[in-house]
């Protein structure tokens, strides 16, 4: 009588068959007609496996060739002019423009999820009108009843989430833009019913966040036009992330399902459920297994969570599913035969997690006895890893119960530093540099491959990570860059290379997962009490700043961005793991100090993107991050200089906790957002350095010029030249040694010919 339900599975494929065929196509190694035929085998090897789990609800048109939200935006045609769109279909070359850029053309801008690390293509209205070119979801839903005879769900964003997370439209008329898509989502469900579709997932993560009483009476318009369009289609309205504050609207809208996340909800959705019930014709769609975390679930305590649930819901009205979709965690963890036993025991993937839906809907159907030894084999394997030694590092626990001995504030303001560091650096003015990573070749990953298998020794591997420091170090003199960086070589991941070298990290050999396009990284286990071992990024940095006159930055990652780029054990508050991450790293900004180093860049790219959904909670999360930082970073000498980083993202609501922060430099991207950013510096004064990313690296293409210049000046038209800094918008890592230099140049020329103007000006 209880079902189970996915709402989405991870694109990539066990080994990353997904990543590899979509970067074999870029690439013109594969033609199309073959691409497509690998996409649809490894769709449908995906459906498969969830109907072999039991799955009751599986999703159909959640898999994808990049990215949802752009899939969706090309279902309407809604293709920014800069792209030559003729109308039609959107071939699968101009879809790909579009999140990776043309030769005549930027890409779209790419930003994050809600508050995940996942990336999304925003939609660009530009002026056009949409049309329904492509019933994707109904394509899928046929594909998978035709091949597999599976009665999928189809999968699809809601029409108020994707106008609300969309550009290129009058913010005061996205009401009448959401209303030129409602009849083209209501074709899309009568084509599906006419097919034969029962249920259909409507994604509305949007309703997780703080909104208001236009976007609720929107939706009661759009679902009550939508129901009546296909009336005998069941339509589940699924949210996800947090709890919805206007509980008692959102179930009463007129849709037959509801998917709501008590996971992450933190018991705000299952108070609501207890005070004001349940619709009973309605089906609920419970979120109850961690859809963001590998953490094996807890099968005692959900079932006195089902238990809960179940006395506001009937049987056969709840369906068991996880918080969100699987996109967010590995795909299976049979494979991690490496890791610690107690951290293997405590982990589950996604089709782990498949298996612990059916499990759960099972013991809710037929009670608990049915699956008495799995709900045993769960509470022994989390009670293991609670009790090891791993969580109780005494060390660690005495430091963060006495953080007020650690000096969190500069011991200058910032006019008085940057006067010192003017002195120390002798920087011309618009000084130049780079993210800090450098393209990681073919050759660099072979060489270190080889010496993870122990087929090359630690002596040959070193100078081999020493030749490529020399040979950057040169090209970045030859090219003039003012600022130089090691190149980062050593490093497989920014997250996953300090992770290695700190106490209380696991490592996975095959767990990736998505975070934009074939991006795909393999975030660390923080599993246990987090502790500084060893000196982890002087010897580069120290070998870098011996070959060249010029200031070399040291480049960490901050605690924020490792906290929020890993899955964390789940056991104690996030902020307290912040704080040891901060603590660990304290101490290697203390070496790169007593080492010469006098320029470090700790890099937050992630910062805002663990901002809590509700506004009211954001408050907490911002002081606790800023903390953190400078828990890391502040106390150091007026004449260091300190560095950060941050990536795509909407930064005008977190303008004074970056000024908290109090770091002598911060770049953020430009590029994409088109100079939109520049909008918060100028309704929010920014008094210290900062380097907008004037070339987009995300994109093979090799910026003009003119492009770069412009991004420049539209910048000097908000901020004061004195305290300006020219960069890429982000590390240089995933780009070509021909394109990456080719790029620089273009920059480099760009800074001296403004330089130029600027003196021009003044005489």
């Amino acid at each position: 009588m209880v079902k189970s339900s996915n709402i989405g599975y991870p694109r990539i494929g066990e080994n990353r068959e997904w990543k590899k065929a979509l970067e074999q196509y870029w690439a013109g190694k594969l033609e199309q007609k073959n691409f497509l035929k690998e996409m649809e085998t490894i769709r449908l090897t995906h459906l498969k496996k969830q109907q072999e789990k039991g799955i009751d609800f599986i999703p159909v048109g959640d898999f994808s060739f990049y990215d949802h939200m752009l899939d969706t935006a090309a279902m309407f045609g809604l293709i920014p002019k800069r792209f030559d769109y003729k109308g039609g279909e959107v071939s699968l070359d101009q879809y790909f423009s579009i999140a990776r850029g043309s030769k005549n053309a930027v890409a779209s801008e790419m930003t994050k999820w809600f508050n995940t690390n996942y990336h999304y293509i925003v939609p660009e209205f530009d002026g056009s009108t949409p049309t329904l070119v492509d019933n994707r979801p109904l394509r899928f839903y046929q594909e998978a009843k035709e091949k597999l005879g599976i009665q999928g769900k189809p999968v699809v964003i809601g029409p108020i989430t994707f106008v609300k997370l969309a550009k290129g439209y009058e913010e005061n008329k996205w009401q009448e833009v959401v209303q030129q898509l409602v009849p083209l989502y209501a074709q899309i469900l009568q084509e599906l019913f006419l097919a034969g579709a029962e249920w259909v997932q409507i994604e509305e993560p949007i309703l997780a966040t703080t909104i208001g009483a236009e976007e609720l009476a929107l939706c009661q318009v759009v679902y009550q036009t939508l129901k009546k369009a296909a009336p005998s289609l069941k339509i589940n309205l699924q949210t996800y992330f947090e709890s919805i504050d206007q509980y008692q609207q959102v179930v009463s809208l007129p849709v037959d399902g509801i998917g709501l996340d008590f996971v992450y909800d933190e018991g705000e959705n299952l108070a609501s459920l207890k005070k004001y019930g349940f619709p009973q014709e309605k089906v609920l769609f419970a979120g109850v297994v961690d859809g963001r975390n590998i953490w094996r679930n807890d099968l005692q305590e959900t079932f006195g969570l089902l238990d809960e649930i179940l006395n506001a819901v009937a049987k056969e009205n709840l369906v068991i599913q996880a918080s969100c979709s699987l996109l967010h965690v590995p795909v299976t963890a049979a494979n991690e035969k490496q890791l610690e036993p107690v951290v293997g025991e405590a982990i589950a993937f996604a089709d782990e997690k498949l298996t612990e839906l059916t499990l759960l809907a099972k013991g809710a159907a037929e009670g608990k006895e049915a699956v008495a030894s799995e709900i045993q084999e769960s509470t022994k394997a989390l009670t293991a890893l609670q009790k090891s030694s791993y969580r109780n590092n005494q060390d660690v626990q005495y430091n963060i119960n006495h953080l007020e001995t650690f000096a969190a504030e500069r011991q200058a303001a910032f006019p008085e530093r940057i006067a010192i560091q003017e002195r120390v650096f002798q920087l011309p003015i618009l000084p130049t540099t780079t993210i800090g990573s450098f393209p990681q070749t073919q050759e660099v990953r072979k060489q270190r491959l080889k010496w993870r298998k122990g087929e090359l020794s630690q002596e040959a591997y070193e100078q081999y990570i020493e030749q490529e420091i020399q040979k950057w170090i040169s090209i970045q003199e030859e090219l003039e860059l003012d600022v130089l960086v090691h190149g980062e070589f050593e490093r497989t991941d920014m997250v996953e290379y300090f992770g290695e070298k700190l106490a209380g990290f696991q490592f996975t050999k095959f767990a990736w997962v998505q975070s934009y396009g074939s991006r795909c990284v393999k975030p660390p286990i923080i599993f246990g009490d987090v502790a500084f071992q060893e000196p982890m990024t002087v010897k580069e940095t120290v070998y870098a700043k011996q070959l060249t006159s010029k200031p070399v930055k040291g480049m960490l990652t901050g605690p924020i961005t490792i906290l929020n780029w890993s899955f964390v054990r789940n056991d104690i508050k996030r902020s307290e793991v912040a704080n040891q991450i901060a603590l660990a790293l304290r101490k290697e900004v203390e070496e790169l100090v007593n080492n010469g180093i006098n320029m470090i860049q700790v890099d937050e790219p992630a910062l805002r993107e663990g901002l809590p959904l509700k506004e009211q909670k954001r408050e907490i999360y911002l002081q606790n991050a800023v903390y953190a930082f400078k828990l890391a970073t502040a106390f150091v000498e007026n004449d260091t200089q300190i560095h950060t980083h941050m990536c795509y993202a909407d930064f005008e609501d977190i303008i004074d906790s970056i000024e908290a922060l109090d770091v002598d430099v911060i770049s953020i991207e430009m590029s994409r957002s088109h100079g939109e950013l520049l909008t918060s510096f100028e309704e929010n004064s920014y008094d210290k350095g900062i380097g907008l990313g004037v070339y987009d690296i995300h994109s093979p293409r090799i910026p003009a010029l003119e492009e770069i210049t412009r991004n420049i000046d539209r910048a000097l038209q908000v901020l004061e030249a004195k305290l300006f800094w020219i960069n890429p918008d982000c590390g240089l890592k995933t780009r070509g040694e021909y394109e990456t230099i080719e790029a620089l140049k273009v920059m480099v020329e760009a800074a001296k010919e403004t330089r130029k103007k600027l003196l021009a000006t003044k005489a």
